[in-house]
């Protein structure tokens, strides 16, 4: 019996830094609204039947909101589609945003410990750059740091 063959892609979403973020309508990165901006571009690009092709095992797997790391499962067939459809993501919910491939591998594992190197690189530049003006949030998210969700299911 042979297994169902996946694609991992670790992706970096830039944010629009012209964007005026106000307190009424916040940008939070969530699995849902990554996932929902990229279904939404490959119904776009491809139809309704790339679409349907690529939702057999499509599903964004984790997301930090803090780093804007995630984690982005696609099957072995489809994952170029995906991959083409993330570039073409203009926004997700009201914000521009521009997708980072990072890394690309066939392995949870792999992926895990890509975006654990490059979770970490980015808080040792927040703690460089914000020196002792932490807030709590990026204190939790550092000290949750190794606990990235198992993420083999």
């Amino acid at each position: 019996m042979v297994g169902f063959k996946n694609r991992y892609m670790v992706m970096e979403v830039f944010l629009d830094p012209n964007k005026d973020i106000s307190k009424d309508d916040p940008i939070i990165l969530s699995q849902h609204n990554i996932s929902k901006a990229i279904k939404d571009s490959i119904l776009v690009n491809f139809g309704e039947c790339g679409l349907a092709s690529s939702l057999g095992s499509f599903q964004v797997k984790y997301v930090n909101h803090v780093t804007k790391v995630c984690i982005i499962r696609a099957s072995r067939d489809e994952h170029q589609k995906v991959w083409a459809a993330i570039t073409m993501v203009k926004s997700v919910g009201n914000c521009p945003v521009v997708f980072n491939l990072l890394d690309l591998s066939g392995n949870i594992k792999a992926c895990k410990s890509a975006a654990l190197k490059c979770e970490e690189l980015k808080f040792e530049h927040l703690k460089v750059v914000s020196g002792a003006l932490q807030t709590e949030d990026v204190n939790k998210h550092m000290q949750n740091l190794e606990r990235i969700k198992m993420l083999e299911h």
